[in-house]
């Protein structure tokens, strides 16, 4: 993120795990220890949707993109008046990018819908071969 991107956002923290499926599990524990409780409630709703975003983009980090073939995935959590924003990096997908489908079928397509219902705002960026994937939500 650019200093421009970032406004008043503060870094709070930032985790790289193995793009490994129980890297997920431990990505929503981060995300949990670093914003409970000085940033967020631990039984609010805001809580479970964020961690919810973060499982969603830490796993397609994972099964969609070089990170799940021995890379890596960084967790960062930023801060700022009246928002949080979270973003997982990946290795990259040989340049492809998220895409929201228009009519999710099957048993895929639909994570990036439940993204886009709890966030604030969420979209990406290219980071070299790499892909940050963000979202916001309002507190």
């Amino acid at each position: 993120m650019t200093p421009q991107e970032a406004g008043d956002l503060e870094l709070l923290a930032v985790l790289t795990l193995p793009g490994i499926p129980r890297s997920v599990r431990h990505a929503r524990c981060f995300l949990r220890d670093t914003l409970v409780p000085n940033h967020i409630s631990p039984a609010g709703e805001l809580l479970d949707d964020m961690t919810l975003v973060v499982d969603e983009f830490a796993g397609n980090g994972i099964r969609h993109t070089a990170s799940g073939r021995g890379g890596k995935i960084h967790i960062a959590l930023w801060a700022g008046r009246g928002v949080l924003r979270a973003e997982v990096s990946d290795e990259g997908a040989a340049g492809r990018r998220p895409v929201l489908c228009e009519a999710p079928d099957g048993e895929s397509g639909r994570g990036l819908h439940i993204v886009d219902a709890l966030a604030s705002r969420w979209g990406h960026r290219a980071d070299g071969d790499g892909t940050v994937v963000w979202a916001e939500f309002a507190t």
